[in-house]
């Protein structure tokens, strides 16, 4: 990470350069029992491909909306940077009906279809499975995404001082963003090469800053857990001795 990293994308050019291989997002699902480790370069370019899908297939800009309704996931990472890459800026749960781009998971389809823009559904089956049946309305993430390409370059540049986050009423930008999960990794005592277990949803800042922000902003890594709270607290011991986790976040 280096002083001129000014948006999330920036961060994640950055750490590619520095350690491609060394794991960025370990993600758990305590309802499924699914694991699944992405690197730098394979999360990188799930991202890359995602953003030339936003650019590309749904033809959105720098500024346009996204508003995002997804749970706390491994893909919910990926396309919170895919919207740094290409400038849009993220809606947290927002209003679909005020959308350019809404993204949603399974169990907000209906409330989804307020958007009048475009519609991407993702079924959040283990591996990044597709819908059994593709849901009427909306593109089936695991059907687009395969076929985009694997490098991304925008067609203009992402301004780092334009809102990039709406989350719990509040808006940042790049610059504000980069700055506070930098503040937020120190807070939770993560630094560069560690890694960070967060059992915290990503529906508020603080959740935001543990999943995904401060351990990317420090060169960190993070184990993401959903329904962490069906985890004994021996079974949470172990995971963190597992996974060589050096500091934990929990509600």
């Amino acid at each position: 990470m280096t002083a001129l990293d000014r948006t999330p994308a920036d961060l994640l050019r950055s750490a590619l350069a520095t350690d491609p291989a060394r794991p960025l997002v370990t993600y758990y699902d305590d309802a499924t029992g699914e694991r699944v480790e992405l690197s730098v370069a394979t999360f990188a370019n799930w991202v890359a491909k995602t953003s030339n899908l936003i650019q590309g297939e749904l033809s959105l800009s720098p500024g346009d909306r996204l508003a995002l309704h997804l749970p706390a996931h491994w893909q919910t990472a990926v396309w919170l940077l895919a919207a740094s890459s290409t400038g849009l800026l993220v809606d947290l749960g927002g209003d679909p009906a005020k959308a350019d781009l809404v993204v949603t998971g399974p169990g907000t389809l209906e409330a989804a279809r307020a958007c009048t823009g475009e519609r991407v559904a993702l079924a959040l089956r283990p591996l990044g499975a597709r819908f059994p049946v593709p849901p009427e309305g909306f593109l089936d993430y695991a059907v687009e995404v395969p076929s985009q390409g694997d490098r991304f370059a925008p067609f203009a540049p992402v301004d780092p001082e334009e809102p990039a986050l709406l989350v719990a009423g509040e808006e940042l930008t790049s610059t504000q963003l980069v700055e506070r999960a930098r503040g937020d990794a120190e807070r939770l005592g993560v630094g560069p090469g560690e890694r960070l277990l967060s059992g915290l949803g990503l529906a508020d800042w603080p959740g935001l800053a543990a999943g995904l922000y401060a351990p990317l902003a420090v060169g960190a890594s993070v184990v993401l857990v959903r329904h962490a709270d069906r985890l004994a607290p021996e079974a949470l011991e172990r995971r963190v001795t597992d996974e060589r986790v050096t500091a934990v976040a929990t509600s």
